[in-house]
């Protein structure tokens, strides 16, 4: 008996109970439609944070104060006054490495225009912030230079906080913060959530500004910084690093790595954060989806344990008339296999389909990859030869007198 033959014979085998073999399919259709699915979005997933590190701004090195600690507890890195002022402008001026420097002062304030209000971040910040966040004016544009040595009360606001307050252009227009007037003169082009926090719900002021007219900071304190953000030379993000956590090591008279009062971060180590998190949603969500394979697979040895059952004289006729134990083999697996793609191929059409679904419907991205979709047909494969070679062993072995025996 040929490839053809048997193949033929398989495949009526399948179709002797259709209802049987249908429900098989379906579990290992929803099987690989399931990791199909969910792959795409552990995927979309990964992609999606990603892009929001890279949308953070170019060569980013982040460089925020220690923590403080109330009777033994940590209240979290960043509550600390540890950086000054002085200390961007010694990066600035001595870190090679380092291209762009600006040095920020955020707390949230009531801000109010004409009988509107609405509670904002408002970030004190330097005329070089937009190139280093990638994030710049969409109307008007950023305060100066020479704005930031005038203390002028200038703001630049996000895209939120002009759609809650101002109708029309709000470039020109004036706004209260914390009672304080303050002249409009850009609106931020809209960059949506990063990181969780809201790009748009900001107001952007000189950092002089806010230290003269906001922050109600004393002339002691009055240089303190909530952060630094640098901008490294492409390519020197690892010495950029190193040269700052140097630098303010020195500054702070550190001797001991293990007191370090602020924080360095790369936007590399932020991305291989991300990547890290996204990697065990996406393992989760792949094990979950497995298990309903492995159900799937479970599913077909089943089946084809009672087909073997209920076809025992047929076998038992065919061995009589010369079928080797080789063909009575091939015969089942290849039944076995043929119902698993079967299920796989449109586990894939479904999973692709449910992929755009998910994507379209409920806004969250997800991105079915080739190499999932050929995962995908190799597990189905995988299914049918695995949980398919007991049956067809059991069937191959039937002792042909004891086979025409049986009713």
């Amino acid at each position: 008996m040929n490839g053809f033959e048997l193949l033929s014979v398989a495949w009526q085998g399948i179709l002797s109970n259709r209802l049987r073999s249908a429900l098989t399919v379906l579990g290992i259709l929803i099987g690989i439609a399931a990791v199909i699915t969910l792959l795409g979005i552990g995927q979309g997933a990964k992609q999606e944070a990603e892009a929001q590190v890279q949308a953070l701004g170019v060569n980013l090195i982040y460089i925020r104060p220690g923590q403080v600690g109330n009777f033994g507890i940590s209240m979290g890195q960043g509550t600390a006054p540890t950086l000054t002022y002085d200390d961007a402008i010694a990066i600035r001026d001595n870190c090679n490495a380092v291209k762009e420097v600006s040095a920020q002062y955020s707390q949230s304030f009531q801000v109010q225009y004409g009988e509107r209000n609405t509670m904002t971040s408002v970030v004190a910040t330097e005329p070089n912030y937009p190139t280093i966040r990638n994030f710049f004016a969409d109307r008007g544009r950023f305060f100066t230079d020479t704005e930031m040595k005038d203390n002028a009360r200038v703001a630049v606001v996000g895209d939120t906080v002009a759609n809650d307050l101002i109708d029309g252009n709000p470039v020109g227009k004036q706004l209260l913060i914390r009672g304080e007037l303050f002249d409009i003169v850009g609106v931020m082009e809209k960059k949506g959530m990063t990181q969780g926090m809201d790009m748009d719900d900001q107001i952007f002021i000189p950092l002089t500004t806010g230290y003269a007219t906001l922050f109600g900071l004393n002339q002691v304190t009055g240089k303190t910084v909530r952060n630094i953000l640098a901008q490294s030379v492409d390519g020197e993000d690892w010495q950029a690093q190193f040269q700052i956590t140097n630098l303010l090591r020195r500054r702070h008279n550190i001797q001991n790595p293990d007191d370090d009062d602020f924080m360095v971060r790369t936007q590399v180590d932020i991305m291989q954060t991300a990547q890290s998190i996204t990697g065990v949603f996406s393992l989760l969500l792949g094990a979950t989806a497995g298990i309903s394979l492995l159900v799937g697979g479970i599913g077909i040895m089943n089946i084809m344990l009672v087909s073997v059952t209920e076809r025992t004289r047929e076998i038992g006729v065919r061995k009589a008339l010369g079928a080797k134990y080789g063909q009575i083999l091939a015969q089942f697996i290849i039944e076995a296999v043929l119902i698993s793609m079967t299920g796989g191929i449109l586990g894939i059409l479904l999973g692709v389909f449910g992929s755009h679904f998910i994507s379209n419907m409920g806004e969250w991205p997800t991105v079915v990859t080739p190499s999932s979709i050929v995962m995908a047909v190799c597990v189905s494969l995988g299914i049918g030869l695995f949980f398919g070679i007991y049956p067809a062993r059991k069937a191959a072995k039937l002792d042909p007198i004891v086979a025409l025996r049986s009713e």
